[in-house]
């Protein structure tokens, strides 16, 4: 396993398991499997509704908490210093653990400030050992860096060869704040789990097209968090600190950005109206 340091000294493994989309009823049994495999950097968050399952695999699977790198993530409805300092604890017990690793703020929107504040009490506490941001992109990070105690530690954005977010890396280096993927394979759109020229650096080191991108994000020091269902592929992903791509291979892959979403940009208005949208009715069903 390879290593990245966060700013405040804390060691992070570069490769983890992330367990979005991954229903409740699957989520213990493929933790465990990632755990059996040697994943320890475990990814879950609030709205992923599986932090209770990862929990439980913690416990059954026998690992010395200490041995795992776990990670969570505040909703937007828990943003403000109240609600997000509440819910954080909330996390941590349903996950069956008295400290985290890492506490990400997932999205950009709300009153991500007053969450902020709440974290970097409880990052002082003790209670998290990292603290840092998701979807924020580089004006938000910056910002953020700039008017706050604690700077964030991480930012977890989509990251991928069609969008590889090369001015948002380039200032997270500024910063000293790690750049984590999440969607390290784009979820394959765009054929790129078939994609020429991945599959021909790979034929080259006898590597799939899913190993050479997770190799590719880790030389450019870019943290990973690929999902699988699958044991077989849990293993695959992990099999990745063997071989090295070159200087060759790293520019052709850099030759791939379109420098555009997959998904969604958190920029567009219309995007942050179905946030809202989506905040409101989960209010609406309490």
């Amino acid at each position: 396993m390879e290593y990245v340091t966060l700013h405040n000294g804390v060691k992070m493994p570069q490769l983890g398991y992330g367990v979005y989309q991954v229903t409740q009823d699957e989520c213990e049994r493929c933790v465990l499997d990632a755990l059996e495999v040697g994943y320890r950097s475990l990814d879950t968050a609030q709205s992923y509704f599986n932090e209770e399952q990862v929990g439980s695999a913690i416990e059954k699977s026998g690992i010395d908490r200490k041995e795992i790198f776990l990670t969570s993530k505040v909703w937007i409805e828990h943003f403000g210093y109240e609600e997000c300092k509440k819910s954080v604890l909330e996390s941590m017990e349903k996950l069956r653990t008295d400290y985290l690793d890492l506490m990400l703020l997932h999205q950009p929107f709300g009153d991500t400030y007053g969450a902020w504040h709440a974290l970097e009490e409880l990052y002082r506490a003790g209670k998290l050992r990292a603290i840092g941001i998701s979807n924020h992109y580089a004006d938000r990070m910056v910002e953020f860096a700039n008017f706050v105690d604690v700077k964030p530690m991480v930012n977890q954005m989509e990251v991928h060869p069609f969008n590889q977010q090369a001015q948002l890396k380039e200032w997270a280096d500024k910063y000293d704040i790690r750049l984590e993927a999440w969607a390290p394979f784009g979820e394959g759109r765009n054929g790129l789990f078939a994609n020429e020229t991945l599959a021909s650096i790979g034929k080259k080191y006898g590597k799939t097209t899913a190993q050479v991108m997770l190799r590719w994000h880790i030389q450019r020091g870019v943290i990973v968090i690929p999902k699988s269902t699958h044991k077989e592929r849990m293993a695959e992903n992990f099999n990745v600190f063997d071989f090295a791509l070159s200087d060759e291979d790293m520019s052709a892959i850099a030759a791939m950005d379109t420098a555009t979403s997959a998904f969604f940009s958190h920029q567009d208005p219309a995007t942050v109206e179905r946030f809202m949208t989506l905040l409101e009715e989960r209010r609406q069903q309490r």
